[in-house]
């Protein structure tokens, strides 16, 4: 090791890439070992000369980059052929595998393999689209702890019961950069401190528009630190409470949409659109579901080196997401074969590589 060699923070626990590949080398000894059991390498067997049409989000060349690797991994370990689908809303991927149902096709369907979780995964799982159970089954499993990380088996509320396996876990961090802001300004760390904030800098601040994710995220992250009653919001919705617990929401979204970029009237499409246009200090704050995607945008030059990120002073959202097999696969072995290697110590390692894609572990 060199003075490349880096500190990695997992969930709370600091560990030099040492000591990381120490236990990796560990986890993998048992991974290997729980591999070898008869009723995996069917499956393995099975997998071989297959296809896998992986439909995933495409709007990230470094995520586009991982599933590239992925996919020559595949390719020379088990003779998968993956093909990435790149899609721009999983909704529309479920609406397809939903009419392939309605018209009888209980065969030969046109995903195999889906990048996928919250209200998408509970309408594919109370519609009877999904393949599974199988996630505990999986070699690679034997690295959760749901347990310790009980996100990797409730999905927003859903229980996933193996019909989805765990990938990457994620948290909302908001940008900012240093040199947009002058001495003792600092960014807003939380819903009452960023409204006074663009009311002193109006029309650089911004969010990307719902039904983006990232913009979608934000406006829950506001609702929990505006709502008298956050406890409400882990019950199930009904009308008779919905209008109580988010008015606050709508109350601060009517000040605070006129002190906005455009004044509120247009919003940035996803929070990738956020990056130039911080960059350019149109705007002097940014978001994103990926704590490491500063680090990744300053690498390949898209911001500046005095970028830094943060969070709200009481905690901001997280989740995970997870990878699904429709029912009408005819390639359900070698989906299975490459949602194991995905969750593999090796390729979590990898993608967790700030310069590679810099996703959180969820690995126990």
């Amino acid at each position: 090791m060199n003075s490349n060699m880096r500190s990695l923070r997992i969930w709370g626990k600091t560990i030099t890439s040492v000591a990381f590949m120490v236990v990796l080398a560990l986890v993998i000894s048992v991974t290997d070992a729980e591999a070898n059991t008869i009723p995996w390498q069917e499956t393995v067997k099975q997998s071989k000369g297959q296809t896998v049409y992986f439909n995933a989000w495409g709007g990230s060349e470094q995520i586009n980059d991982y599933i590239d690797w992925t996919t020559d991994q595949v390719a020379k370990r088990y003779g998968i052929a993956l093909k990435h689908v790149k899609v721009s809303d999983t909704s529309g991927v479920v609406s397809r595998v939903l009419a392939e149902k309605v018209a009888g096709r209980k065969r030969n369907g046109t995903v195999d393999l889906v990048w996928i979780n919250g209200e998408n995964f509970r309408s594919m799982k109370q519609n009877g689209l999904l393949f599974g159970p199988f996630a505990e089954g999986l070699p690679s499993f034997q690295g959760v702890d749901p347990q310790e990380k009980p996100t990797t088996v409730i999905d927003f509320g859903e229980p996933v019961e193996g019909f989805e396996a765990p990938w990457g876990m994620a948290q909302l961090v908001f940008i900012y950069d240093t040199d947009q802001f002058s001495q003792g300004t600092t960014p807003p760390v939380n819903a009452s401190e960023l409204l006074e904030f663009a009311r002193k800098h109006k029309g650089r601040v911004t969010y990307p528009l719902p039904p983006d994710f990232v913009g979608t995220t934000f406006l829950k992250q506001l609702l929990s630190e505006l709502t008298p009653d956050p406890d409400a919001l882990l019950k199930p919705v009904s009308d008779a409470d919905f209008d109580t617990v988010t008015s606050p929401l709508w109350g601060y979204l009517d000040e605070l949409h006129p002190l906005l970029w455009r004044e509120g009237e247009t919003f940035p499409a996803n929070n990738l659109a956020l990056t130039p246009m911080l960059d350019d200090g149109e705007i002097l704050l940014s978001m994103t579901f990926n704590p490491a995607y500063a680090s990744s945008a300053i690498a390949s030059g898209e911001l500046s080196k005095t970028v830094r990120t943060y969070v709200h002073d009481t905690g901001t959202l997280g989740n995970t997401h997870f990878l699904a097999i429709p029912f009408n696969s005819d390639s359900t072995a070698a989906a299975q074969v490459v949602i194991n290697f995905l969750l593999s110590p090796e390729a979590q390692a990898h993608k967790a590589n700030p310069d590679v894609w810099g996703i959180l572990l969820f690995l126990a």
